[in-house]
């Protein structure tokens, strides 16, 4: 009782043998022990802490499960399980905002009843928090469950590893069968024969295939049984029978959540640190809502000052826009240029594993890279203004941009990835418009010169029409 006094915790009395009466009264054989104990000075803390004790919500034994002891602690450990999840949901700096997002979920996922097995869809973009929410989930409520198995990034794995392995990992996670799964069908066949006889509970992460859920929930599951599916496609979901009004999209944070959020990770507290404020809420802004960007900025921003931060902001846009795929030297050289600290920029990034160095060349997963890219697209209060665009990379917009001579004139794009390729402008109209980008430090042209200019144009000749900030020409 001191414990929960002093220390904040909780304390649940599990009345064994004994009436919860007897105990907040100390009346029938409490009475009688305590009357043993009359001249011990601690008598009184103990009478207190015994009336504390019995007014409190706790379990009464003979009245759970008929009395049946194995069950009655089974439900008293799943109860406990519950009441732990939901402190932990309420302390997890990286749950903010999923608390809502959970008990939006409750009523598909049914806890307790025993019906069918059933399958619920959690469907939204990259980075919108569905493995985030996922998780939540599973270590709120797999306890509830005899077995149970949160199966991570199906897309990637089942690429690299191919679905037998997560088949394998299913059956060891759930039936603790470390057998190798030969063929998707010697899997499928295991998994008909054993799942029938547990109720599992069973998290799909990031699927886009319906071969993916037909190798990993086929119609093998226990009553009781619920699969939870994670996923950027909602048409894998209807293609595999799942019902509609058990599917979910993730929300977008609010605003406050999102501060709280990037406050986190960027300053360990839910609030910005003093002077830090304006930029806290430009985050947000071109955030947008998206967990995944809040979060690797904040994370990005952490021990920083300002302006390395900015620095090495400035380097992860440039390789999420342009340089992702391409050479390590090429790109320190190409950054260096533009005046970056390239190396060391680099360097964070990838302990914050935000870029991959592997073989000599630089990496970038496509949920970051889009990440980088949304970024751009929301930095201006106007995303649909491509002049205030800092980079472009799409056809269509630069194409747009260059046949606009104000928008050339105004422009802040300090990035371009040029394809000739595909190019509807004249050369001259191209060298012109380019010349007016008084900020382009960088520009990227793909394609051969004869895709777009005429086989005499002397391209080189005209490279004193480029804007003096121009710094690399690719």
């Amino acid at each position: 009782m001191e414990c929960q006094d002093g220390n904040q915790q909780i304390a649940y009395p599990l009345f064994y043998g004994v009436e919860p009466s007897d105990i907040r009264h100390q009346t029938g054989p409490v009475g009688r022990a305590i009357a043993k104990h009359k001249d011990n000075e601690q008598i009184k803390k103990w009478e207190k802490a015994l009336e504390d004790a019995g007014n409190l919500v706790g379990w009464d034994l003979k009245n759970i499960a008929n009395g049946h002891e194995a069950e009655a602690i089974k439900k008293i450990v799943e109860e406990i399980s519950l009441k732990l999840g939901s402190i932990h949901l309420g302390n997890d700096e990286h749950l903010i905002g999923m608390e809502q997002r959970m008990q939006a979920l409750e009523a598909s996922l049914g806890i307790g009843l025993k019906d069918k097995a059933r399958m619920i869809g959690i469907k939204g973009m990259g980075g919108i928090g569905k493995t985030t929410l996922a998780r939540a989930i599973f270590d709120q409520i797999s306890s509830h469950f005899e077995g149970s198995s949160f199966v991570a990034d199906i897309r990637e794995v089942s690429k690299k590893k191919g679905l037998e392995s997560l088949q394998q990992q299913i059956l060891s996670d759930v039936l603790k069968d470390e057998r190798i799964v030969g063929s998707v069908n010697d899997g499928k066949r295991i998994m008909r024969t054993r799942l029938p006889y547990k109720k599992v509970l069973l998290v799909l992460d990031d699927v886009d295939d319906t071969k993916q859920l037909e190798a990993l929930a086929g119609d093998w599951f226990k009553d009781g049984s619920r699969i939870i599916i994670t996923t950027r496609d909602e048409k894998v979901l209807l293609s595999h029978r799942v019902n509609e009004k058990w599917i979910h999209d993730v929300d977008f944070l609010s605003d406050e959540e999102a501060i709280r959020l990037f406050s986190w990770f960027a300053f360990r507290r839910y609030i910005p640190d003093q002077g830090y404020e304006e930029l806290a809420a430009r985050v947000v802004h071109y955030a947008d809502g998206l967990p995944l960007t809040i979060r690797v900025l904040g994370s990005h921003l952490c021990g920083e000052n300002k302006d390395v931060w900015r620095d090495h902001k400035e380097i992860f846009l440039d390789v999420a826009c342009f340089l992702n795929g391409i050479s390590h030297e090429f790109a320190i050289r190409i950054l260096e240029s533009c005046g970056f600290h390239a190396t060391y920029g680099l360097r964070i990034l990838e302990h914050k594993s935000l870029v991959t160095i592997s073989d000599g060349r630089l990496g970038m997963h496509d949920t970051i890279q889009e990440l980088g890219k949304n970024i751009i697209r929301r930095e201006h209060p106007h995303p649909h203004e491509l002049n205030k665009h800092s980079r472009l990379w799409n056809e269509e917009e630069i194409v747009e941009l260059l046949s606009d001579d104000e928008g050339t004139a105004t422009s802040t794009c300090t990035g371009m990835l040029l394809l000739l390729l595909l190019c509807e402008l004249s050369p001259e109209i191209i060298i012109q418009k380019l010349g007016n980008l008084k900020k382009l430090r960088y520009l990227c042209v793909l394609g051969n010169d004869s895709d777009c200019f005429p086989s005499d144009w002397k391209f080189d000749e005209m490279k004193p029409s480029f804007p003096n900030s121009l710094q690399y020409l690719i």
